[in-house]
């Protein structure tokens, strides 16, 4: 790969995890006025189609589009073009066949998979759901070559056109039924014709690029159809794998929640306003990710095996990587912390009432856990362990599939939010040693300032409990009030924290240069002693 395609690649890939973050930001966000307007029950019924929903768009996003740009890349450095015949056309077919047969099992088992999931009434939202996949074959290819060319714009703007299309149907269909128009279980159909929609949007948004760019050739060649298959099957699903560290989780809680819930002695009703209730802090976790990791993965599109071997750049390599784990650190941790000590008023601010506030408060660990996990597992990954960080996830499911088993019937919604922070302390854990592994001149944990760490939160943790000594009576006059006590504690504690890390060395001033804004970071960093 030459200096310009590199260049394009690293800009390419930042486009993405920009158009990534502002996705997240809106997946996020829409939930919480899905749960004001149809109450605990409507947001359990979302929650409940939305991870067949969420592998659908992961893979249609992330999982066939790496495996196709893959091919795309090795097809052109074989001298060949991207022919209808030898190339899109073979694996379009593959792909229907695949996802097809995904259709075909949730459409003749929605019955059976309503069963597992404790809950008759969902079979025709999981019927719905797997049109879906229907979808996938279009999106996939567009989005994989155009990735194969380095030319990052149609994903990105596909991916936001997606979203948009997808939260304003769901927020239209919330009203809806909220209004009493419609009954309640009519938002997990809504939920799975919005995904349908915004897959239609999506193809549509690609096929103006493609129309505009012609990425086609009539050159014959041989169809290696096991080469297309066996990396479309492999590297497709284990590239989607890497993207579902907390779908995993929503996955697990779908199926074993409601039954376990009722092993606790909850009625059906109950025990589905209850799964709602621990549901309120998937938003959350989602946007306290957003800001944990998107330093870091900002960072991590220039990381990659031949940097490593580079022998010339050991140590800024090694420097780079070490940035974006610590700043992953302390914003997650920062996040994690004032969260927790907020969030009396953030579930009341959010969600209208106080309901299941401790079980949440340990929910908000997994802030820490999936920050961490999702930046070193990027890194792995731009190092070639795609396959083993997979793996690892699939090590997460499991160890949350069997703890909501084990700890629901004994401890209800609080079994299931420490089946979350186990199973994602484990992955954080395993992950983490396998970067040590890999990188053994990393030393991270000793990079750590400890003391700062300490000093920071005990100051942010310290300010938040005198502001609340002395307005939290003020701030429960009326939901407008609280919003802007909210907001006010959690963006000033914020900056007493990263002040107090910065004036404290948390990070070094070669670190702090690599931040967008840097001059701001570095003059509080320095100080009075500004040219010391």
């Amino acid at each position: 790969m030459n200096g310009n395609e590199t260049n394009r690649l690293v800009k390419g890939a930042l486009l993405l995890t920009f158009a990534g973050l502002i996705s997240k930001i809106l997946s996020a966000g829409y939930r919480i006025p899905l749960q004001n307007l149809t109450g605990d029950i409507g947001f359990y019924i979302y929650q409940q189609i939305y991870p067949l929903l969420g592998i659908a768009l992961t893979l249609s996003l992330y999982g066939f589009p790496s495996a196709i740009s893959k091919m795309a890349v090795e097809w052109k450095a074989a001298g060949k073009h991207l022919s209808y015949r030898e190339f899109y056309l073979p694996i379009f077919l593959i792909l229907g066949a695949i996802n097809g047969a995904i259709f075909l099992f949730i459409s003749l088992n929605a019955a059976a998979i309503a069963g597992w999931a404790g809950d008759d009434n969902l079979v025709r939202a999981y019927r719905l759901a797997a049109f879906a996949f229907l979808l996938i074959p279009f999106s996939a290819l567009l989005r994989g070559v155009y990735q194969g060319k380095y030319y990052m714009k149609p994903t990105a703007f596909s991916q936001i056109g997606e979203q948009l299309v997808r939260v304003s149907i769901i927020i239209i269909a919330a009203v809806y039924v909220a209004s009493g128009k419609q009954p309640l279980y009519e938002i997990g159909q809504a939920a799975a014709l919005a995904s349908i929609c915004g897959g239609a949007a999506a193809i549509l948004i690609l096929a103006f690029f493609f129309r505009k760019t012609h990425l086609v050739s009539n050159e014959r060649y041989k169809i290696p159809w096991n080469y297309f298959m066996k990396t479309l099957l492999i590297l497709g699903i284990v590239a989607a794998l890497n993207h579902m560290v907390l779908l995993v989780i929503q996955f697990a809680d779908a199926f074993t929640l409601i039954p376990s819930l009722k092993q606790y002695g909850l009625s059906q009703m109950e025990a589905m306003e209850a799964k709602g209730v621990i549901d309120r802090g998937q938003p959350l976790i989602q946007l306290g990710m957003v800001l944990g990791s998107s330093f870091a993965l900002a960072m991590i599109p220039s990381i990659s095996k031949d940097k490593l071997a580079a022998d010339q750049d050991q140590a800024g390599f090694y420097n780079y990587i070490r940035a974006a784990l610590l700043f992953s650190f302390y914003l997650a941790a920062g996040a994690t912390i004032g969260l927790i000590a907020i969030f009396p008023e953030t579930n009341l601010l959010l969600f209208q009432n106080d309901k299941g506030t401790a079980e949440l408060q340990i929910l908000v660990l997994a802030i820490f856990l999936c920050s961490m996990s999702i930046t070193a597992t990027s890194i792995l990954q731009g190092l070639g362990n795609i396959k083993r960080t997979a793996g690892f996830i699939l090590v997460a499911l499991f160890m949350k599939w069997t703890g909501n088993q084990l700890l629901v019937p004994e401890w209800g919604i609080m079994g299931s939010a420490i089946a979350t922070v186990l199973s994602l302390l484990v992955l954080c854990i395993i992950v983490m040693y396998e970067l040590k592994r890999k990188l053994p001149g990393l030393d991270f944990l000793r990079r750590i300032n400890w003391q700062g760490l300490l000093i920071a939160s005990a100051a942010m943790l310290a300010y938040i409990f005198l502001v609340d000594w002395l307005f939290s009576d003020v701030a429960a006059d009326s939901r407008l009030a609280l919003l802007m006590y909210v907001l006010f504690i959690a963006l000033t504690g914020g900056i007493i924290f990263i002040c107090i890390l910065l004036r404290c060395r948390a990070f070094t001033e070669q670190e702090l240069k690599m931040l967008p804004k840097s001059e701001l970071f570095i003059r509080i960093y320095k100080g009075r002693n500004r040219h010391g």
